[in-house]
């Protein structure tokens, strides 16, 4: 496991608290998908079209037209329907029940995801999760792996009825944390709806790009190849970086007047 960092806190009065979104950030989901994949036929050979047909289906969940078992029995026939095989929804019932059990079992958090958190909870800062899923499933995943008491919050989109990147959700992160946008870090492995929806936000977005083979990520987005390089981005970097507004140049992003209407009632 990878070591604790020991570096000081940051800055106090700049940033109070960091967002972390939970699967591919926190948690290897990939590796536990491909897993799951892996006891349902066999093999990991069609994983690109599983996670094609995932990434579409998810969307659609997203966007709310489906709800989370709909969207996996259908994106299992889709994906069997793909190889020419047809499914019955009881088959595909079946089949998704049988692949969720195999890829739950190999839920795993990444090495270097509880040091970053014990050392940002030691260093006094506050810590949430902003997450795009069903709130039960969620929170089941947290618990399995054993980050129930590591957060002061926790945003889920299924429990919320907002989802990222919309700023809704950023901003009601900032109210249960009682901190300003500029005053909030929020870490996902999404350039789009990680990074720069919480930089639309007013928050400081950091991209974790863990394979590290995409470009350089755009102006005012700050990219990490591992959780082991928070800190010292924390440290040495965000505390002094200017503050984004909308519009270009810097000073204080707060939410306007349309972006906050609500914010109360998502922050609960």
């Amino acid at each position: 496991m990878t070591s604790a960092p020991h570096l000081p806190a940051p800055e106090p009065g700049r940033i109070k608290a960091v967002c972390l979104d939970i699967d591919d950030t926190l948690l290897d989901n990939a590796a536990s998908s491909r897993l799951g994949l892996r006891a349902l036929i066999g093999n990991d050979a069609a994983w690109p079209v599983w996670r094609h047909t995932t990434e579409e289906h998810y969307a659609r969940y997203v966007a709310g037209e489906l709800d989370f078992e709909r969207m996996c029995r259908e994106r299992t026939r889709a994906f069997f329907a793909a190889f020419g095989e047809r499914l019955t929804e009881e088959e595909a019932a079946a089949r998704e029940d049988y692949r969720m059990t195999a890829m739950q079992a190999a839920w795993r958090l990444f090495d270097d995801a509880l040091p970053c958190l014990e050392w940002m909870r030691a260093s006094g800062l506050q810590l949430a999760v902003i997450t795009n899923a069903p709130g039960a499933y969620q929170r089941l995943k947290i618990s399995r792996t054993g980050l129930a008491g590591s957060f002061d919050s926790m945003l889920i989109s299924g429990e919320l009825g907002v989802a990222k990147p919309d700023p809704r959700i950023f901003h009601a992160a900032c109210a249960a944390l009682d901190a300003a946008p500029h005053e909030v870090v929020h870490v996902g492995d999404r350039l789009d709806t990680d990074a720069l929806g919480a930089t639309d936000a007013g928050l400081h977005g950091v991209w974790l790009n863990r394979n590290g083979t995409e470009h350089a990520p755009p102006p005012g987005v700050s990219m990490i190849t591992s959780l082991a390089e928070l800190p010292e981005l924390l440290v040495c970097e965000l505390p002094f970086a200017p503050i984004p507004v909308r519009g270009g140049g810097t000073g204080s992003a707060v939410p306007g007047p349309r972006e906050a209407d609500g914010l109360g009632a998502l922050a609960h």
